[in-house]
């Protein structure tokens, strides 16, 4: 048996890799995704189809025109139905998207700490995955971008692709619509594909209100931008995400996903334009549920949320009052850290004072096999992620407050 060289140095998810081995009994504060009801509209649509008689059509290989018009009206700008590629989740989008425009031998710049199967992808095309820092907070900064492209290019390597994540994972990081604008320009200017990871983006608590989009401030033009019903729309099992921009760059990666899965299930994509077409009722309870959350890390372990907040340079409005008992109380409304603008549901969370942060997958395993709750070694993201742990705060209520008060003891005293 042979196995192609493009494949020899990937592995399995680290993300997925904390799990291996865990004792039972073990809370995951590690996977990303959402741990509410799956919405109402989802559920109605799916028990729709499940009474109805008749064949399961495939569905055309660009999706549903209703989905396609549904990811469109959610969009924010204007856009015709080729301007929309629906996928099987958003990393089929990626997928897609990589194999249509890397070339090999060619540089893929991606956030370094950033989601993880940006690497990978790159490393499937060929290519050479180079890590852009990012600013305070893991907020974009497009100077540092442009001194990893000048890297790239001063080695000999074009620039086929850059991403850009935001809100980002893991480190919850923004992008400002100035910078946007300044990242749309160098990629134009270097013939690059910018790719905009948005799935996010729906997901801000706080007073700063949406985070900025790339298309809203910048243009169509200025690059592809992805996003999904996994996160905000609480449905990642029906995998269905969208990648949104010019036709000339959807119209390769649309024979390349086609190739891979010809569309998302039937089913799934009838449910999927259900939530798209009530996002007026579904996002502004997802939101809720995320700030229900962030509260909760403000009740039972306030010390983690400050530190990480420290770390980051960001402002902490200190406890609510009655917080910071770890009690595992539920939390009063507007408790913490509600007032304070965020988006998504990571911490990104630095080691305690004394670990060496090339310890840091070392101690993320202490931390599962003697207090039995996982998370995920912030080198899993990349170099600059050592000396973090990725906790998060998305799964249910209930397991979030066990894990919060056997994980917060790591860091007293």
């Amino acid at each position: 048996m042979t196995v192609a060289a493009r494949v020899g140095g990937l592995a399995v998810s680290p993300i997925r890799r904390m799990a291996v081995g865990a004792r039972e009994g073990t809370v995951s504060l590690a996977l990303g995704e959402p741990g509410w009801p799956m919405p109402a509209p989802a559920r109605r649509s799916l028990e729709h189809q499940g009474r109805t008689g008749g064949p399961l059509p495939y569905g055309p290989n660009s999706s549903s025109p209703e989905l396609v018009a549904a990811v469109a009206g959610q969009h924010g700008i204007p856009l015709a139905p080729e301007e929309v590629m629906v996928t099987s989740g958003s990393q089929a989008a990626l997928f897609a998207l990589f194999h249509a425009h890397v070339e090999a031998g060619s540089a893929v710049l991606v956030p370094d700490p950033g989601f993880v199967a940006y690497r990978s992808l790159a490393q499937l095309c060929q290519a050479h995955p180079v890590g852009y820092a990012l600013g305070p907070g893991g907020a974009l900064d497009v100077d540092l971008v442009e001194a990893a492209l000048g890297e790239a290019l001063r080695s000999g390597r074009p620039v086929s692709v850059v991403v850009v994540n935001h809100p980002a994972n893991p480190t919850g990081g923004l992008a400002d619509a100035e910078s946007l604008r300044r990242l749309a320009e160098l990629c134009t200017r270097h013939g690059a594909v910018l790719v905009s990871d948005e799935v996010y983006r729906d997901l801000w608590v706080g007073a700063g209100g949406q985070p900025a989009g790339l298309h809203e401030v910048a243009g169509l033009a200025a690059g592809v931008v992805l996003g999904s019903v996994s996160k905000a729309f609480g449905a990642p099992g029906l995998r269905v995400g969208w990648a949104v921009g010019p036709a000339e760059l959807l119209a390769p990666a649309r024979v390349v996903h086609n190739a891979m899965t010809t569309a998302p299930a039937r089913p799934s994509q009838d449910a999927a334009t259900a939530l798209l077409t009530s996002a007026g009722e579904v996002l502004p309870a997802a939101r809720r549920e995320v700030a229900r959350r962030w509260e909760v890390l403000a009740e039972v372990a306030p010390e983690l949320l400050a530190l990480a907040d420290a770390v980051a340079g960001r402002p902490h409005p200190g406890p609510a009052a009655g917080t910071g008992s770890c009690s595992g109380q539920q939390p009063a409304a507007g408790a913490g850290s509600r007032s304070m603008s965020r988006a998504g549901f990571y911490l990104w969370l630095p080691l305690p004072a004394g670990i060496d942060p090339a310890g840091t997958t070392a101690f993320a395993l202490r931390v599962r096999d003697e207090s039995l709750v996982t998370t995920v070694p912030g080198v899993a993201f990349g170099p600059r992620g050592a000396g973090f742990l990725r906790v998060s705060l998305g799964g249910p209520v209930e397991e979030l407050v066990e894990g919060l008060l056997r994980l917060a003891p790591w860091w007293e005293g």
